[in-house]
């Protein structure tokens, strides 16, 4: 029995369980240590559970609680090298826990095997993950991106899960309150996913063969959940794909929804 909940998905921290019973990793806490153990507790995972946290990049919202959980209990921290280095710049890393660069292949923690691949965010070196599970499930976590590449598709195609991003509506975005240059940035190659590229990833994954669509990182100032959602669903409308017989889609938010596979 594989097990997902996005404990936190937005713009201000993230934070997400992959496992299988009441075992399981965490991918970033970019929450505080307390706010990332209460909702462990709400979908009944003990803390000592945990084997490893995987992180998707440095930035806080991402990183913000990793040293405070890693250091109290002890708990293994995987990036990329790039990541790593920055953490260390910052502080963020010590020798109360076991910091190690994700070999290429991956690693196997508590029977799954998690492995990392590329994606393109304005610092030192991201990842995306993908999470093989001992019943042959897949799930991914694609987020923090401006773009998805042929190389980030190849890697999570065949999910039976993702965690997509659907950070911001363009419109938005471009008639809301942010600078030009922070508009750019987020525009750009190196930000983040629109709605409209989150759909565009969505509908090619389900007609591959993906079930469950978890929107995340959406962007509090530049998006509404309902928004996001309704991009992608038109979409899959579109192509053909119906809700309830050939997928199930919510958006990620701050109530520990779980998805059992």
């Amino acid at each position: 029995m594989a097990r997902f909940s996005s404990l936190f998905s937005s713009s201000s921290g993230n934070c997400t369980f992959i496992g299988t019973g009441d075992k399981g990793i965490l991918i970033d806490v970019g929450v505080s240590g307390k706010q990332a153990l209460a909702a462990l507790d709400c979908i009944g995972v003990d803390i000592e559970n945990i084997s490893a946290i995987f992180v998707t990049h440095e930035h806080t919202d991402h990183i913000k609680g990793v040293r405070v959980l890693a250091s109290k209990y002890g708990i293994d921290v995987y990036a990329s090298e790039g990541t790593l280095q920055k953490m260390e710049e910052g502080g963020k890393l010590c020798n109360k826990f076991n910091s190690f660069v994700i070999p290429e292949g991956g690693v196997e923690c508590g029977g799954m095997l998690v492995k990392g691949f590329s994606t393109s965010h304005d610092c030192a070196q991201s990842l995306g993950f993908t999470v093989e599970t001992p019943d042959e499930r897949k799930i991914s976590v694609l987020t923090d991106t401006g773009f998805v590449s042929e190389e980030m598709y190849n890697a999570v195609e065949g999910s039976d899960l993702i965690l997509a991003e659907s950070n911001h509506d363009v419109g938005m975005l471009r008639n809301g309150p942010y600078t030009y240059a922070l508009k750019r940035r987020i525009l750009s190659d190196k930000g983040h996913l629109s709605n409209l590229a989150c759909a565009d990833l969505v509908t090619r994954l389900v007609e591959n063969g993906t079930t469950r669509l978890v929107l995340g990182h959406l962007s509090k100032e530049n998006n509404i959940p309902q928004l996001a959602y309704q991009t992608s669903y038109a979409a899959l409308e579109t192509m053909g794909a119906k809700e309830g017989s050939d997928y199930m889609m919510y958006v990620a938010g701050q109530d520990c929804r779980e998805v059992i596979l």
